[in-house]
């Protein structure tokens, strides 16, 4: 069946002027893509949802094909994230489908130990997902009825995957956001992301600008607070802080708890009524609160509440400056909206990140071209037309991914039997005839 495949595409290609010139003019053949067909879905992206979809699958018996653009599984967290994080959620919300954590993990493990997890994980269900392939098209081929994915080695040598069903498992931050700042190049000093930033031991004694706080910026403040630096944060919204845990339980399991027997809007009333009285009035520090609670703005919106981990109270203290949205940089030195200028060594930006589905998915149907994102909300956006699926874009981490990748192994574990029982008959046919 996959060579019948192979060879439509062949054939149409044969008599693709534009594919013979770009064919003819290559000396190094590079852009000729060698094909292979697949007989399951072939799965973009190798981290945490990318392996929960694979192992899923794997446990109902349906193979796949994992193609990850890094060398290593989960490239965000071995890759691009500080030494001090660790998982921000008591390990039991954190789980893929099928195996839990080890008993002697702590309660909130460390970004060393949920790698070794991953690990694990992809080990336990033999996945083995091809490092090196950047996905640089995945298109709906009409005529065949298969998704043409095109990725790209180290090399550029090119090859054609040919698929019934494709899995976008690229996730919700795939490349950093850096915003447009005014006179970013007159300031001299160092700037940068924090997809690149390790430890705060290289900014120590130094005044350091983060912009964004989010948990991401607290916990740079906070760690560069510990080694020393004079961290400022810029704090352009208004955000929920929360205590990690509250009545002696963490407080997303808590308020998964609440939800249980209380309407949202109550749930974020006890919330926000036990964080002031744990952590005081956060408007006082410059850190404004949402009319809307930490839940419900969740729910709308996608964003995340901090939850706390001692950054509040280096900002009480003082050892943590706030302050307003930038207007522009200068030499070493910052301008922000109030009109005070303020001097600064080095911005680091935790500005968060997005999806890069629109760049290499040729779709205008289930994703959005502005944000990346599946049009339709959670918990409807998992599944879209031709055999076309999301995993890791609910803006509800690992938990809101693991329980798409079980949907999705379902639905194609009904196709795939489906097959089976289709090739089973036409072989049978075939013998008695």
């Amino acid at each position: 069946m996959g060579n019948y495949y192979l060879r439509e595409i062949e054939g149409k290609q044969a008599h693709d002027p534009l594919f013979i010139e770009k064919t003819n003019s290559n000396s190094n053949k590079l852009w000729s893509p060698q094909f292979k067909y697949v007989e399951g879905p072939v799965i973009v992206g190798a981290g945490p949802s990318g392996l929960a979809v694979a192992a899923s699958l794997k446990v109902k018996g349906v193979p796949s094909v994992v193609l990850e653009r890094s060398n290593c599984i989960a490239s965000l967290w071995q890759l691009k994230t500080y030494d001090r994080l660790r998982v921000h959620l008591p390990k039991q919300f954190c789980e893929l489908p099928f195996m839990g954590f080890p008993n002697d993990f702590p309660t909130y493990p460390t970004k060393e130990q949920f790698i070794q997890y991953l690990e694990d994980y992809a080990n336990k269900f033999d996945i083995k997902p091809q490092f090196n392939e950047k996905v640089a098209q995945a298109e709906y081929d009409c005529t065949l009825r298969l998704w043409r994915v095109k990725s790209e080695g180290l090399n550029g040598e090119m090859t054609e995957y040919v698929c019934r069903w494709l899995v976008a498992a690229t996730g919700e931050n795939a490349e950093p956001v850096k915003p447009e700042i005014e006179g970013i190049e007159e300031f001299g000093g160092s700037i940068k992301h924090t997809s690149v930033y390790k430890c705060g031991e290289e900014f120590r004694s130094q005044k350091v600008l983060v912009v964004g706080c989010g948990n991401s910026g607290m916990e740079v403040c906070l760690d560069l607070c510990n080694h020393d630096a004079k961290p400022s944060i810029v704090v352009r919204d208004s955000v929920h802080i929360l205590p990690r845990e509250m009545l002696g339980r963490s407080t997303f399991g808590l308020s998964m708890w609440l939800l249980k027997w209380l309407p949202m809007r109550l749930v974020d009333r006890l919330l926000l009524i036990v964080s002031w009285l744990i952590l005081g009035d956060t408007s006082r520090f410059g850190l404004d609160r949402p009319s809307l609670g930490p839940l419900e703005l969740k729910n709308l919106s996608g964003k995340t509440p901090v939850l706390d981990v001692g950054t509040l109270a280096k900002i009480k203290s003082g050892d943590i400056k706030v302050l307003p949205s930038i207007k522009r940089l200068k030499r070493h030195a910052v301008e922000f909206v109030d009109g005070k200028i303020e001097n600064f060594e080095a911005i680091i930006l935790a500005t968060g990140y997005r999806s890069n589905v629109p760049y290499w998915l040729k779709e205008g149907q289930m994703f959005s071209e502005k944000d990346g994102l599946p049009r339709r909300p959670f918990p409807n956006g998992w599944k879209g037309e031709c055999g076309l699926y999301a995993v890791g874009f609910t803006k509800r981490g690992i938990l809101g991914a693991s329980v798409d990748a079980k949907r999705i192994a379902e639905d194609i574990e009904r196709y795939w039997k489906m097959k089976a029982k289709h090739n089973t008959t036409t072989f049978a046919s075939s013998l008695l005839s």
